[in-house]
């Protein structure tokens, strides 16, 4: 039995597969907030999905539905949606450990989860990692700019680069005022603040082809260090 989707598993199969096989699952955390005016708000969720989907097939993994909804009061008055993100993913950890899943990678792709993922797991012989897949890529990352954009034309037609913006470009700047403009950024109703039209980083010379390098690197790193 080789299933990497949640989507093709039964539940008969399902419960033998975990006693036999004792499988890694692995569960993409988005988010669903304001992207510019030419990514969809779903980007997060949209990237992160794909990525997981990935890792899953090349390290025989099974992925689960995404967690589309995260925390991003820093966008508003922009669209955003929040939740209580720490105890609906201690909620499902719970149930993964009661029906004897013992390995999570929880994989996270909107920057204001990080405060609200839970670092360890109530059962003692469980393994959790948690990983932010854009610390496993070189390029300096962004928020609806060069980098989010070339990934979501790497996997999405929803891409309207004739509305693409240059945002809050940073270089240049001080380290002192980047540091401003980072804590900023985070705090509630921060980031239209520093960035107002929503996009941190200049998105207009994203391609399809950056993002297909991008996304090989982050899965190919990403795969070296979940099988460490």
């Amino acid at each position: 039995m080789n299933v990497m989707d949640a989507s093709e598993l039964y539940d008969p199969e399902f419960r033998e597969l975990i006693k036999s096989k004792k499988p890694t699952v692995i569960i993409p955390v988005g988010s669903l907030e304001q992207h510019g005016a030419h990514l969809p708000i779903t980007t997060d969720s949209d990237i992160v999905t794909e990525i997981a989907s990935r890792l899953a097939k090349k390290c025989g993994f099974i992925v689960f539905p995404t967690v589309s909804y995260g925390v991003s009061e820093e966008h508003s008055p922009l669209f955003n949606t929040s939740v209580d993100l720490s105890r609906l993913l201690q909620n499902i950890l719970l149930s993964l450990s009661q029906n004897e899943i013992k390995s999570v990678v929880i994989l996270n792709g909107h920057h204001g989860n990080e405060r609200s993922i839970p670092d360890d797991w109530w059962s003692m012989d469980a393994k959790l990692r948690v990983y932010s897949y854009w610390r496993f890529m070189e390029h300096e990352f962004d928020h609806a700019g060069f980098v989010e954009t070339s990934l979501m034309l790497a996997i999405s037609d929803k891409v309207k680069m004739k509305k693409a913006k240059k945002g809050l470009i940073t270089k240049g700047m001080s380290e002192k005022e980047i540091r401003r403009i980072n804590k900023l950024s985070t705090q509630p109703g921060g980031f239209p603040k520093v960035a107002k039209n929503g996009v941190w980083g200049d998105p207009t010379g994203a391609t399809k082809k950056d993002g297909e390098k991008f996304l090989a690197e982050i899965v190919r790193n990403l795969a070296k260090e979940c099988q460490s």
